[in-house]
Formats: C-alpha cells, sequence, structure tokens
C-alpha cells in the first residue's frame, strides 16, 4: 500500500499500481466519470498514470481551467484526425487549447473553406462514436524523426530537432492517428461529445513572418451538447455586440489602410473619449495626483537605461535626429523617471503621485490587430507613485479604492488576481518578501477577494490584476497595480530621507483603464452601443415632424445646449416614422418629437430608447432630468 494526498488535505491509502482514474472511481462513481485528467506534484497528467507513495493529487474535470485544456487539446487531435483522414496530403503542425477553445494549424494545398468545416465536423462526429482508447507511447529521438520522416510530417521532424537532448519525446495515438505531443490526453475520443468548429484563419508557422503562411481551424468543445449552445448563443451576442461594427455605426471610429493599426476617431467617437477623460482628471484630482505629458519622442540613451533598446526594440518605432537614434515611447514609465528627477525630493514629499495620460506606440503585427482592442497607438493612463517603504500598503490600497470607484461607475464587475515572484525576477529576497507582503496585506485587509497566481509576477516586482466581467460574462484583463524596486536603480532616483541621508523610492506603477482605445471598445460592446446618458456622444435626437416646426426644434436645440446637454437635430425631408428607426439606430438615449401640438403647447413630446413613447413633457422637466443623470453618472434611466 501507498499514501497519496488529495486537494482536500486527506491522506488516502491504495494499493500500489492504482491509477488516477482507479483512485478517482474509489473516491466516487461521480467523479470518476467526470474526471479528465489530474495534477499530481503540480504537474498536469493523464488520468492512466500510476500513483506513487507520498503523491499530492487533484482530479481535475471540465470546471478546472487545466481539466478544460486537457478536454479541448483532445479536441484539437480529433479535428487533425478528421483532417488527415478527409485531405491526406496535409501536413500537421500545431494544435493547443486556447482560451474558450482550440486550434489546429496546417499546412494543406487544399485551400478550406467554411463549407468544408461542416464536412470535417462530421467525420470528427465519427471518430468520437469510433471511441478509440488514446494511448501514449515514448520514442528515442531518432526512432522519432524515423516515424514522423516516413508520415512526411516534416514540421513535426522540426519540433522534435528543437527539443532538448534529454527531453522525453512523446506520441499519442487514438485509432490511425499519431501525432507527437507532450500531453496529457483523455483516456478516449468518446468524451468529446459536443463541439463546434468555427472559424478559419492564416497563420505564420512558428509566429515568424519570414515562414510559410498556414491555415489555422478554430474550434471550440464541451462535454454536454447545453454547455455548448450557450457558448454558441454568448458567441452570437457577442458578433452583435462587435465594437468594429457598432464603432462604424455610431460614427465613433475608423480604421484605414494608410494607417493600419492607427484608429482615427470620428466626432463622436472624441466625445465619448474626452468624457472619459474628464472623469478620469476628476477622479485624479479627488485623489491627489499630479498630472504630466511627457515627449512622444526620446532618445536611444533613455530606452537603454530602462532596457527598452535591449528587450523590446523589435516592438519600438525609431528614427534618426541630427545622427542620433531616437525612439516613439511604447511606455510612458521612463519619461516619469525623468521627471521626478528634475528636482530632488525630501522624505515629507512623498508619497507623490503622477499621473499620464499618454500616447505611446507599440510595433504590433498586423495579424493581432483587432479594431481598438489591439491598436499600434493607444493612450495609457498611467500613474507612478514615488513612496517611502512603510507607505506601500495604504498607497495599494489607495488605488484599489480609486479603481473599484471607476469600474463600479461603469457597471462593471471584476476579479482580482495576486501575481508573485517569477523565476527570472531581479531584487532582493527582502525586497519581494516586503513588496509581495504589502499587497497580500492591503488585499486582505479591504476584504478584497482575490486569486493568488504564484510565479507570475514581472521581474522587476509583484502585481495585482484586474480582470472585468461585462455585461455577457467575459472578462477583460484592464487594470493593473505593480510594485518595481528596479526602475529607481535603473533611474537613481532619490530622496533625501529623515536621516539626512540619500535613499531609493518604492515605484507603483498603476493604469486602470490601461489603454483608453481598448476601454472604449470595451465599452461599446458591454454597453451594445446603448450608452447610459452621460456617456452618449448624443444624448438628444431632435425630430421635428416636418420643416414648418424646424424654427422651433432650433429653439429648443439652444436651450438644450445651453445647458450643456449634447444634442442634434434632424432636418431631413423624411417621414417622422423613418428619423424615429434611424435615431433609434444610433441608439440614442432620447428623441423629442416636435410637431404642431408640441409647439402650441411650448412642450416637446418624449422618446426614451427605454420605455419608448412617454408622452409630453415641459422642456425645464426633460433638462432636469437628463442632468441629474449625467450628475449621478447613471447606468439606467426611467
Amino acid at each position: 500500500m501507498i499514501k497519496v494526498s488529495l486537494k482536500n488535505g486527506l491522506v488516502k491509502e491504495v494499493t500500489l499500481g492504482t491509477t488516477v482514474l482507479s483512485l478517482a472511481k474509489e473516491i466516487s462513481e461521480k467523479l470518476a466519470k467526470e474526471a479528465l485528467a489530474a495534477e499530481v506534484n503540480g504537474k498536469v497528467v493523464d488520468l492512466t498514470y500510476t500513483l506513487q507513495e507520498g503523491d499530492e493529487v487533484t482530479i481535475l474535470t471540465f470546471e478546472d481551467k487545466n481539466g478544460k485544456d486537457v478536454f479541448r487539446h483532445t479536441s484539437a487531435h480529433i479535428l487533425a484526425q478528421a483532417v488527415k483522414r478527409l485531405y491526406p496530403e496535409t501536413k500537421l503542425t500545431i494544435g493547443p487549447s486556447i482560451e474558450n477553445g482550440f486550434y489546429y494549424d496546417f499546412d494543406s494545398e487544399h485551400k478550406f473553406t467554411l463549407e468544408d468545416l461542416a464536412l470535417i465536423e462530421k467525420e470528427m462526429e465519427k471518430i468520437v462514436q469510433e471511441n478509440y482508447a488514446i494511448e501514449r507511447f515514448e520514442l528515442p529521438r531518432e526512432e522519432a524523426i524515423k516515424l514522423m520522416s516516413e508520415k512526411g510530417e516534416d514540421y513535426k521532424v522540426e519540433l522534435i530537432n528543437d527539443l532538448p537532448e534529454d527531453e522525453i519525446i512523446s506520441f499519442y495515438k487514438q485509432g490511425e492517428f499519431i501525432d507527437l505531443c507532450a500531453g496529457p490526453h483523455l483516456p478516449s475520443t468518446k468524451s468529446v461529445k459536443a463541439f463546434k468548429l468555427l472559424s478559419l484563419a492564416g497563420a505564420y508557422w512558428k509566429g515568424a513572418s519570414n515562414n510559410k503562411t498556414l491555415q489555422r481551424i478554430y474550434g471550440t468543445s464541451f462535454p454536454k451538447k447545453k454547455l455548448l449552445d450557450e457558448h454558441l448563443a454568448r458567441l452570437e451576442e457577442a458578433k452583435k455586440r462587435d465594437h468594429r461594427k457598432l464603432g462604424k455605426e455610431l460614427k465613433l471610429f475608423t480604421l484605414m489602410d494608410e494607417g493600419p493599426g492607427f484608429p482615427f476617431f470620428l466626432p463622436n467617437g472624441v466625445v465619448l473619449k474626452n468624457i472619459l477623460i474628464d472623469y478620469w482628471r476628476e477622479l485624479h484630482r479627488k485623489y491627489e495626483y499630479i498630472e504630466i505629458e511627457t515627449p512622444l519622442i526620446l532618445n536611444r540613451e533613455l530606452w537603454e537605461t530602462s532596457g527598452h533598446w535591449y528587450h523590446y526594440k523589435d516592438n519600438m518605432y525609431t528614427l534618426q535626429i541630427d545622427q542620433q537614434d531616437f525612439a516613439i515611447k511604447p511606455m510612458n514609465c521612463p519619461g516619469g523617471m525623468l521627471v521626478y528627477n528634475s528636482e530632488m525630493h525630501s522624505y515629507r514629499d512623498l508619497p507623490l503621485r503622477v499621473a499620464e495620460m499618454g500616447l505611446v506606440h507599440r510595433h504590433e503585427l498586423s495579424g493581432a490587430l483587432h479594431g481598438l482592442m489591439r491598436v499600434r497607438a493607444l493612450t495609457q493612463d498611467d500613474a507612478h507613485i514615488f513612496m517611502l517603504p512603510e507607505q506601500i500598503k495604504d498607497e495599494i490600497k489607495g488605488v484599489m479604492e480609486l479603481i473599484n470607484e471607476i469600474y463600479t461607475c461603469f457597471g462593471f464587475k471584476y476579479e482580482v488576481e495576486l501575481s508573485t515572484r517569477p523565476e527570472n525576477s531581479m531584487g532582493s529576497d527582502e525586497d519581494w518578501h516586503l513588496a509581495e507582503s504589502a499587497l497580500q496585506e492591503a488585499l486582505e485587509e479591504i476584504g478584497q477577494p482575490y486569486k493568488l497566481n504564484p510565479g507570475d509576477g514581472a521581474f522587476y516586482g509583484p502585481k495585482i490584476d484586474f480582470h472585468l466581467e461585462d455585461s455577457i460574462g467575459r472578462k477583460w484583463q484592464c487594470g493593473t497595480i505593480q510594485l518595481d524596486f528596479q526602475l529607481p536603480q535603473r533611474f537613481d532616483l532619490n530622496y533625501i530621507g529623515s536621516d539626512g541621508e540619500k535613499h531609493k523610492p518604492i515605484i507603483i506603477h498603476r493604469a486602470i483603464f490601461g489603454s483608453l482605445e481598448r476601454f472604449i471598445g470595451i465599452l461599446i460592446e458591454h454597453f451594445e452601443g446603448k450608452f447610459p446618458t452621460w456617456l452618449a456622444p448624443v444624448q438628444v435626437k431632435l425630430l421635428p415632424i416636418s420643416e414648418k416646426y424646424h424654427e422651433y426644434a432650433s429653439s429648443i436645440l439652444k436651450q438644450l445646449k445651453a445647458e450643456g446637454i449634447r444634442a442634434e437635430i434632424d432636418t431631413r425631408a423624411e417621414k417622422i416614422g423613418y428619423k424615429i428607426r434611424e435615431a433609434r439606430n444610433e441608439r440614442v438615449p432620447y428623441m423629442l418629437i416636435i410637431g404642431e401640438k408640441e409647439e402650441e403647447q411650448n412642450k416637446v413630446s418624449l422618446r426614451s430608447r427605454n420605455l419608448g413613447d412617454e408622452g409630453i413633457i415641459s422642456l425645464e422637466d426633460f433638462i432636469s432630468r437628463v442632468k441629474a443623470e449625467v450628475a449621478a453618472r447613471s447606468l439606467s434611466f426611467e
């Protein structure tokens, strides 16, 4: 007999030779049915893994991230097997699991179409029904290369050659299909009961633009059809909310071939952007930040000092001025360090909270660009807090309070993740212990639930990440709080302490929106373009029934604008029903219908986006209502 430890701390005695699956059966039949893989001593393994004395075991189901990954990686193998059956000359590359699904990259003379996906799905269904056992085996390097060479799988041979000499080379077999793979996988193909192939895309081999373009097939999978149907419904909802489509319809922004990855903000988009910036400034004044602005272009020496020239240069736009190397800034931090160093500071000056709404540029690959979510020019709402060691915890709590106020204002729920020291970290054990303890204590003191993400901190310090949840349940990583002990060293930042000596401040890097452009994209999709009144670029649309009422409508427009209300008038010679439909499509919060009755009574007929026709109302009452909503930054209106 041997002893193993379970997730709940329970120690269980099992016979020598017991597999993970057998252990799951001993615990419960339900768990055995739902088990997909296991985490043993921190490593994800197949259910066929034979347990050893002292193993720490967590059995994984679809509820676990690693369980989902195993399930979907197996789905990718089923996809590859189906493609090889239908298009035997196709060469295999890689097929990982990704968030909410999986993909496989193929090199094929056959150009895959959306119609082909239906055929491939049918073949995948056959493979599932055939219920092949999925078996792992290992081969010495030479035999592995020989096997893949005989199968004509050139990419797999290249991958084997890329592996370290001492690497175990493993394969997984299901029926006639064999794939080079580290695993783990499900025990058989029958578990993948619900799946859908979603889309096609191009992808460079190994992500390098000088390599061959492959064909990528995306899909998703679930253990139950109900879960798949729910996911597909969410995808359809997301498609309706696509910010690229809505951004065009609402005339917020556009993307042009003349500037790929560089968004053009249209008048309505600029209004929205400025509302967000004004709100950001208002709150930063409240939380006692000062605002700075640093240059767009700075010389090579600065980027060498910060480390970007050596570690980030491929993502930077560089140029020469007066025979010297310069770069367009990819981030605001180094400029902020220069501002701090422009004068001497005392411990009495700290904490010093310095914010910057700075435009930065990054060279993203063209295939990675995606509307406002992934751009080459972005506005970062950075701030750097320069502080004493004993101020860390209070400053973290202050930043979290600010972040909570902003996210709550937009109706976002969010999750918090604490990432700790990575393997490639810089700095002393003492510094890291101080930083991690301060972050953890701050989270616990304010009662903020968080998930621990060990080893995923930045190389210069631990961090807290904020994951927003939008109105249809999608997660977006936006806000971040990072502690940094390294830039003060690199830039020789100092303050004069109470002892009269020089000391290094500690820095908090933090962003809330993250990127203003991306945040706008998220807001568009979160609200489905139906912005609350305070955010709406056009709050009120005036719709005169005919030309006869243009003068009265114009007088109302003048009054609304005088009160700071963003209003437009539709003077087109169209029927009122058409004008109403158009305004509804533009998702305007309020429409004011102007006709004979309204002019005679010196009132307006009100239609709201939420309630429809609300009848006749005085202009004074309407103005009060709108101004109250804006003042409260209300997310709904009646």
